[in-house]
C-alpha cells in the first residue's frame, strides 16, 4: 500500500493508507496544535518581508498562467475563476487580477529591491502584452484556450501586418477600471530604470495610451468601451432631458454611450494624470482638461443639476442594462464631483469646482427620509426609481428590490460628508497632503497605522503563503494583505532607527523563566 498521509499525535502515529487501513502505535492522546510563529504588535521588517516573499513565490509558481492571474482559485488548484467564468487557462484583467498583481510586484520591488518581484512584474506584463487588443486596451478576461483566443484581434496581429479584423473582436473595455488598471501598471513598470531598454514594453504602453486618447469624443467624454477612434464629427452639446422615454428596457447596445457608471471617467482621468506626471507630455494634460470640460458640459440643468449614469450620442440620459434607466444618478453625481476634484488638484483651474454647490444641494434635496439615497432619480420629477425583483418592472416602490445591485445607498452620505470636508482645504494644502510622508517621524506614524493590518495578514497567512475563504484562494485577500505588508515595510524602512527604537519600546518583552 502507498502511504498518502501521516498525522502525528502525542504518543501515537496514525498512518492513513490507500484502502483506509490504519496502523496505530502507542497510546492515543489529544492532538498537539501546531504553533504559529509569534507575531508581535509591531512586527520586524525581516518577518514581514519573508511573508511577502512567501506569498509572491506561491503566486508565481502555483497561481499564474503565462504570467497572468485569475481572481480566485480552488484550493486544489484545479480550477481558476473570475467574476463570472471558470476554467483552467484563464487570466483576469478585472481587479484583483493581472494588473493589480503586477502593480503589487512593482511596489514590492521598490520597497525591498528583491529581484523576485521585478521578475514577477515582468511576467504579469508579458501576459498583458500578449493579450493587448488591436484597439489598444483589454477585455474583462483572456482565455488562452484556442476556441476562445482565436476570436480576438490582437495588437501583435496588427503590428505583424494582419490588419483585416474580419469576424474577430477587439473591443477595449473601460468598465470597472479594467483597461485603466492595465495601463497604470504597465506605465509604472515601463518607467522603472530597469525597464528603460524594454522596447516591447514601451511600445505597448504607447500603443495603449495613443488608443485611449484617440477614443476620446469631441466633447471630452469616453464611451464604456471602444473598438477604434472616436467619431470626430460627433456633436458637442449640453444634456437634453427628454419628457418621454421608454419605460421598458429597449435592449440596445449602450457600450458606445458617454459613460460615468462605476467611476469609469475618474479612473481614465487618473491614467492621464499619471501619464503626464511620468512623461511630461502635454497631450495627456490636454486630454485630462478636456475630460473636465466634458463633466462641466454634462451636468444636468436645474432643478436636477447632477449627472446621469450614461448619455446617448444626443446627450440624453439613456438606458444601459435592464436595471439602469435614464435618470439622474446620486452615485454617479458624487463620482463626477470626485473626478472634477482630481482634475482641479492636477490643473489648479478653479472652473472645475464650479458645479460643487449646485450638485451637493441637489443631493441633499434628493435624500430619502431614512437618510439613504436612491441611486436613480426620475427625470423632471426627481422621484426615486426602483425595480421589481425578478420581473425588472420599473416602479416607485422599494419593497421588492433585486438584491444584486445597489438601488438604495446607505453609505453614500458618509462619502458625501467626506467630500465636503475636503472643500475647506486650499489647493496647496491638498496637494501637500497627497504628497505623503516626508520625515522619519511621519513615516513612523504611517508604519504604526498599518501595524494592525500586518498582524492580521501574518496571523492569517497559511503554510503556502496565501489566504483562503471557504476553501478558495482569494486574489482579493492576496492583494489586501500583501499591499498592507509592503506599505508597512516601506514606511518602517523610511523611518529608519526611529522605527527600531519604537519597536524596542512598544513590543512586549519575552518572559524570563
Amino acid at each position: 500500500m502507498r502511504l498518502i498521509l501521516m498525522v502525528t499525535f502525542v504518543g501515537v502515529s496514525i498512518l492513513a493508507q490507500e484502502g483506509g487501513d490504519k496502523v496505530v502505535q502507542g497510546e492515543l492522546k489529544a492532538p498537539v496544535a501546531v504553533e504559529k510563529p509569534k507575531v508581535e504588535p509591531y512586527p520586524g521588517i525581516e518577518q514581514v518581508e519573508a511573508a511577502i516573499k512567501k506569498a509572491v513565490s506561491f503566486a508565481r509558481t502555483s497561481l499564474s498562467f503565462a504570467g497572468g492571474y485569475a481572481t480566485k482559485w480552488t484550493r486544489d488548484l484545479k480550477e481558476s475563476r473570475t467574476s463570472d467564468t471558470k476554467g483552467t487557462s484563464l487570466i483576469s484583467i478585472e481587479a484583483p487580477g493581472t494588473p493589480v498583481m503586477g502593480m503589487l510586484f512593482v511596489k514590492a520591488w521598490r520597497a525591498t529591491g528583491d529581484k523576485l518581484y521585478l521578475q514577477a512584474a515582468r511576467e504579469a506584463a508579458s501576459a498583458l502584452l500578449w493579450t493587448q487588443l488591436a484597439s489598444g486596451g483589454w477585455g474583462t478576461i483572456h482565455d488562452y484556450a484556442l476556441p476562445v483566443a482565436r476570436k480576438q484581434h490582437y495588437r501583435r496581429d496588427s503590428e505583424a501586418g494582419d490588419v483585416e479584423r474580419g469576424e474577430r473582436r477587439a473591443h477595449t473595455t473601460l468598465d470597472d477600471d479594467k483597461t485603466q488598471l492595465a495601463l497604470l501598471f504597465l506605465l509604472e513598470l515601463a518607467h522603472l530604470p530597469e525597464s528603460k531598454g524594454d522596447a516591447e514594453l514601451q511600445g505597448a504602453v504607447k500603443f495603449g495610451l495613443d488608443a485611449l486618447i484617440a477614443a476620446q469624443a469631441p466633447n471630452g467624454g469616453w464611451p464604456q468601451g471602444f473598438s477604434g477612434p472616436a467619431d470626430a464629427t460627433a456633436v458637442v452639446k449640453k444634456p437634453v432631458m427628454p419628457t418621454e422615454w421608454p419605460r421598458v428596457w429597449p435592449n440596445v447596445d449602450y457600450t458606445g454611450y458617454y459613460t460615468l457608471n462605476d467611476g469609469n471617467l475618474q479612473t481614465v482621468g487618473r491614467v492621464l494624470a499619471r501619464a503626464h506626471e511620468l512623461t511630461g507630455e502635454a497631450r495627456y494634460m490636454e486630454a485630462l482638461k478636456k475630460l473636465g470640460d466634458f463633466l462641466l458640459l454634462a451636468q444636468c440643468p436645474e432643478p436636477q443639476p447632477g449627472w446621469a449614469q450614461q448619455y446617448n450620442l444626443a446627450m440624453e440620459p439613456a438606458w444601459a442594462r435592464k436595471f439602469e434607466p435614464p435618470c439622474v444618478s446620486s452615485a454617479e453625481t458624487l463620482s463626477a464631483l470626485n473626478t472634477l476634484q482630481d482634475i482641479w488638484l492636477v490643473t489648479g483651474e478653479e472652473k472645475y469646482r464650479a458645479p460643487y454647490a449646485s450638485a451637493l444641494a441637489w443631493l441633499e434635496r434628493s435624500k430619502l427620509p431614512d437618510g439613504q439615497y436612491a441611486r436613480f432619480q426620475e427625470l423632471h420629477t426627481n422621484k426615486p426609481l426602483y425595480f421589481v425583483k425578478d420581473t425588472y418592472e420599473l416602479t416607485y416602490d422599494d419593497s421588492n428590490l433585486p438584491t444584486h445591485y445597489g438601488f438604495k445607498l446607505d453609505e453614500l452620505q458618509e462619502d458625501i460628508d467626506e467630500f465636503k470636508e475636503k472643500l475647506g482645504m486650499s489647493h496647496e494644502e491638498k496637494v501637500k497632503e497627497m504628497a505623503g510622508p516626508k520625515t522619519e517621524k511621519e513615516w513612523l506614524s504611517k508604519a504604526k497605522g498599518a501595524a494592525k493590518k500586518v498582524v492580521t495578514a501574518l496571523e492569517g497567512q497559511n503554510k503556502e503563503g496565501v489566504w483562503t475563504t471557504e476553501n478558495v484562494i482569494e486574489g482579493a485577500l492576496i492583494m489586501k494583505h500583501v499591499q498592507a505588508m509592503i506599505y508597512y515595510v516601506d514606511a518602517a524602512k523610511q523611518a529608519g532607527a526611529l522605527f527600531e527604537a519604537f519597536r524596542e519600546k512598544e513590543n512586549p518583552k519575552a518572559e524570563v523563566k
